[in-house]
C-alpha cells in the first residue's frame, strides 16, 4: 500500500493554524513542529507560575488538526473558549488550562501532549520543537537588545527599527522526534507568520536548520500578506526571502508562494495603516527557487474574541486555497 507522502510544517501562531486547518483533509501525513518561545498572555502564567513550556500555539494546532465530528464540536469551542470576565483568569484560554492540568497529573508535559491528541482525534502530529526553555533575544540595527518573545512582538521601542541577530537564552538545542520528522519529510512548509517570533525562533534551535537543509523534502516558503511593525516594517517580499534564508544557512527555499489578490476591504486597509502594516510587495525573481503566484486571501475579516488581549492580524489566507496550491506544489516533479 502506497504511504501519503509527509508534510511537516515549521512555525507557529495563526499562520500555522490556518495551513493545517486547509490540508488535514488531504490525503497526507501531517506534522506540526512548533516555536516554544512565546512569552506573551496566558503563556507567561504557564512559564512563570506552572514551570511550563508555553502552549498557546500548539492548542491552535490541536484545534485546526481535530477531527471534525459531532462529539468533537464542543471539545474544540473548549479548547478556543477565552475566559474575559473575573481578574485572575481573564485572558486566559480553557485550553490552556486543561493542558496545564494534564501536564501536572502525568508530570509530564509531553505525555499530556499526546493523551490532548488522543482526546481531540487530531489528524497528525504535533510536536515541539525544543524541550528547553527558553527565550527569546532581538538585537537592532543599533546595538539595542529585547529580551521576550512578547516584547518584540509588540515593542515599547521604536518599531521602524531593523532586528539584525536573534538567538536564543540559554541556548536550545532541536528535541529528537522533531529532527526526526524534518529528516523524512517530502515537503517542508515554512511560514505564514510572523517572521521574528514565529518562524526565525525554530531556526535558531541548534540542530533545526541543519536538519532542514539536510532533508531531502522540497522547501516551501508561504510569505506575509502584510508588513509588521515591530518586525518587518517596510520589508518586501524579497526581504522576508533574503532574512529567512539567512537563519536557514544559505539557498535552500525550492518554491516561493505569494498571495496575488488584493481586493481588501477600504476599513480593514484603514486600520492597518493606522498599526503601521503595509501589504508585502511582490518584488521576487526566479532566483533559484519557483515562485507561485494565486489567489490565496480569505474573504472573511478577523473578529477579535472577547478577552484576548493579544494584537492578531485582520486579514488571513483562506486555508482551502492554500492547501490547494501546497499540494500542487507537493506534486510538483
Amino acid at each position: 500500500m502506497k504511504k501519503n507522502p509527509k508534510i511537516v510544517v515549521l512555525g507557529g501562531g495563526t499562520g500555522t493554524f490556518v495551513v493545517l486547518s486547509g490540508l488535514k483533509d488531504k490525503p497526507v501525513d501531517l506534522v506540526a513542529i512548533i516555536s516554544m518561545m512565546d512569552s506573551g498572555g496566558s503563556n507567561r502564567i504557564l512559564r512563570d507560575e506552572f514551570g511550563l513550556l508555553p502552549t498557546s500555539d500548539i492548542r491552535q494546532c490541536l484545534v485546526a488538526l481535530a477531527e471534525d465530528l459531532p462529539d468533537q464540536k464542543i471539545l474544540r469551542q473548549l479548547f478556543t473558549y477565552r475566559f474575559h470576565q473575573g481578574v485572575g483568569i481573564s485572558g486566559m484560554t480553557f485550553g490552556n488550562l486543561f493542558m496545564a492540568a494534564l501536564a501536572d497529573i502525568y508530570k509530564d508535559q509531553l505525555k499530556a501532549l499526546a493523551e490532548v491528541q488522543r482526546l481531540l482525534h487530531t489528524k497528525g502530529k504535533i510536536l515541539p520543537v525544543t524541550l528547553d526553555d527558553v527565550q527569546l533575544l532581538a538585537r537592532y540595527e543599533n546595538g539595542h537588545q529585547v529580551i521576550g518573545e512578547h516584547a518584540i512582538d509588540e515593542p515599547k521601542h521604536d518599531g521602524s527599527w531593523r532586528i539584525v541577530e536573534m538567538e536564543t537564552i540559554p541556548e536550545a538545542a532541536i528535541y529528537r522526534e522533531a529532527k526526526k520528522e524534518i529528516l523524512t519529510a517530502d515537503l517542508i512548509v515554512l511560514g505564514p507568520g510572523d517572521l521574528f517570533t514565529s518562524l526565525i525562533p525554530n531556526l535558531v534551535v541548534r540542530g533545526v536548520r541543519e536538519a532542514v537543509k539536510k532533508s531531502k523534502a522540497k522547501k516551501l516558503f508561504i510569505l506575509n500578506l502584510m508588513t509588521k511593525y515591530g518586525q518587518t516594517y517596510g520589508f518586501k517580499a524579497s526581504e522576508f526571502v533574503e532574512t529567512l534564508e539567512k537563519y536557514l544557512g544559505g539557498k535552500v527555499l525550492d518554491y516561493l508562494l505569494v498571495n496575488n489578490n488584493w481586493r481588501i476591504p477600504v476599513s480593514v486597509n484603514k486600520r492597518y495603516k493606522e498599526e503601521k502594516a503595509a501589504i508585502v510587495k511582490d518584488d521576487l525573481k526566479e532566483d533559484g527557487y519557483q515562485v507561485v503566484r494565486a489567489d490565496l486571501l480569505s474573504p472573511v475579516e478577523v473578529k477579535k474574541v472577547a478577552g484576548d488581549k493579544i494584537k492578531r492580524s485582520l486579514l488571513r489566507h483562506d486555508p482551502q486555497k492554500l492547501a490547494g496550491e501546497i499540494i500542487k506544489i507537493l506534486n510538483y516533479n
